[in-house]
């Protein structure tokens, strides 16, 4: 049985429990590969459109990659949580549109879904919860406002702002979200959305404090092929040791190494008569 939304919801460090551990994956590698390192939550991520299609922005992702790569990290059959995201435009327009989409990723595989945004979304957050899907809400540097943004800045970085984000924290707390992921934002920015909730938090470049944290698979890996922001720390650089065994197999063709005797199957005898 994985690990339910109710179950991530009573977890606070505040109380005593382990800090959640949340990782991204996209297909059923990755996602078995993180079932066996004992992840708490699995996050079908729209940051496939940067570490998967190579894309800028989260914008380009459709309800249809992430049907499509839901999907497969469910076919893993994992014991973490499987939290899909709501991509750009899912949940944007009407109450009835987002509720139908977050059902498709639910049937799909996800255990529950994410969106970005407070007070703004309440609507949709309500509709969804309503349906008896479980939310998990996002603010902060909220990607999918990259253009209202100006790009992928810190955010709350003035007292006011900091009050703002609090607020529509407690909002989102109060309409029933199982947890709440802070992104880019100040650590004692963190630290009192923390402290301000009942539910826990999970950060990503919102300092040590949070009830969790998550990380890009292909971030923490290496296998972006580009700087990494501040906040991600990477375990391993996979993007060398996969161009080195490529490269092996590379020069092993080429020189007629590969295959050989032992990489062929046997020639039946009246064949060769």
């Amino acid at each position: 049985m994985s690990l339910s939304a109710p179950t991530i919801r009573s977890k606070k460090r505040s109380r005593g429990d382990q800090p959640i551990v949340m990782v991204t994956a996209y297909d059923e590698p990755g996602a078995r590969y993180c079932d066996a390192a004992g992840v708490d939550i699995i996050l079908v991520g729209d940051s496939m459109a940067n570490v998967v299609m190579g894309q800028r922005d989260t914008l380009q992702v459709s309800m249809e990659d992430m049907i499509h790569h839901v999907r497969a990290v469910a076919a893993a059959i994992p014991k973490a949580h499987v939290v899909a995201d709501m991509p750009w435009m899912s949940y944007h327009v009407d109450v009835a549109s987002s509720v139908r989409n977050a059902a498709a990723l639910v049937r799909a595989g996800a255990h529950s879904v994410k969106l970005e945004g407070g007070r703004v979304r309440r609507d949709a957050i309500r509709a969804i919860l309503d349906a008896e899907i479980p939310v998990m809400g996002h603010l902060g540097l909220t990607p999918q406002s990259v253009l209202a943004f100006g790009g992928f800045k810190v955010q709350a970085k003035t007292s006011e702002a900091a009050e703002w984000l609090t607020k529509d924290a407690l909002l989102l707390q109060d309409e029933g979200v199982y947890a709440i992921v802070i992104e880019g934002v100040p650590s004692v920015v963190g630290t009192r959305i923390t402290e301000a909730l009942e539910i826990p938090t999970i950060g990503i470049g919102a300092g040590p404090d949070t009830d969790g944290q998550v990380l890009v698979f292909h971030d923490l890996l290496g296998l972006t092929g580009r700087t990494p922001p501040k906040f991600v720390r990477q375990y391993a650089q996979l993007g060398d040791v996969i161009t080195e065994a490529v490269g092996r197999y590379a020069f092993d063709v080429r020189n007629g190494l590969f295959p050989d005797a032992s990489e062929a199957y046997e020639n039946p005898a009246e064949l060769l008569e």
